[in-house]
């Protein structure tokens, strides 16, 4: 089968689906990231947080608060960075098993579809959770610099390094959570792609809504309210 004969097995429709969902993930990260300043993301919001955070660990003793926040949050990345590579593995254990996937699909849809058309929809689910578990093994790494950082920031808050360490590894720490949240994203689209086995509608469909969520979680959720009260200091 050429190319040309495996790309006709799928229609304009799944070609825009697919479109849709690849530009909506790098849109909404893109925005999420850099929001306006009037109109604040949580994850921007949070990383203000976390440098004020930095700077009172200057002068907290011991620092065991801090470093038990710390442990959590690389137990976070350890836990999803973990989980997708379990995903991942069922997924490759599914295209090892074509005639088993062509029977649980038609079933599901009601089609009678070549296996490369399943096998191509599980790819791009694997796409996703794939750069998920790379952004949380980095994002994991991220947090253990930020980890050394902060145990070279000196105990006299006088000390000429101490503040400017602090904030070395406020923005370490700023880092690692922006590639953790960039993590979380791809799942969200891996679990949205998986509606492709349904049909390019349903794609669109589960695209819009995961878009609909990550804004609201971003810029209209009662968290972000919270944050927003009093302003930061």
């Amino acid at each position: 089968m050429t190319l040309s004969d495996r790309i006709a097995l799928f229609s304009p429709l799944d070609g825009s689906a697919v479109a849709l969902i690849l530009i909506s993930w790098i849109v909404i990260g893109w925005r999420i990231e850099n929001p306006s300043s009037t109109t604040p993301s949580v994850s921007s919001l949070m990383a203000r947080y976390r440098r004020d955070w930095m700077v009172q660990m200057i002068t907290r003793q011991p620092r065991i608060f801090d470093s038990a926040i710390l442990a959590t949050l690389r137990q976070g990345t350890t836990f999803f960075a973990s989980a997708t590579m379990i995903a991942i593995g069922g997924g490759l254990a599914l295209l090892g098993k074509t005639e088993e996937l062509q029977g649980v699909a038609q079933n599901l849809t009601q089609t009678n579809a070549p296996a490369l058309v399943w096998e191509v929809k599980i790819l791009l689910a694997l796409f996703f959770l794939t750069d998920a578990f790379l952004k949380f093994m980095w994002s994991h790494r991220l947090f253990g610099y930020s980890a050394v950082m902060m145990a070279s920031v000196p105990n006299e808050p006088d000390h000429p390094a101490a503040l400017p360490r602090a904030q070395k590894a406020g923005e370490l720490n700023i880092t690692a959570a922006r590639s953790y949240n960039r993590g979380l994203r791809s799942v969200y689209f891996a679990m949205a792609a998986l509606a492709w086995m349904i049909g390019p509608g349903t794609l669109i469909a589960a695209t819009l809504v995961t878009i609909l969520v990550l804004w609201r979680r971003e810029f209209a959720s009662q968290s972000r309210t919270v944050l927003l009260q009093g302003g930061p200091e």
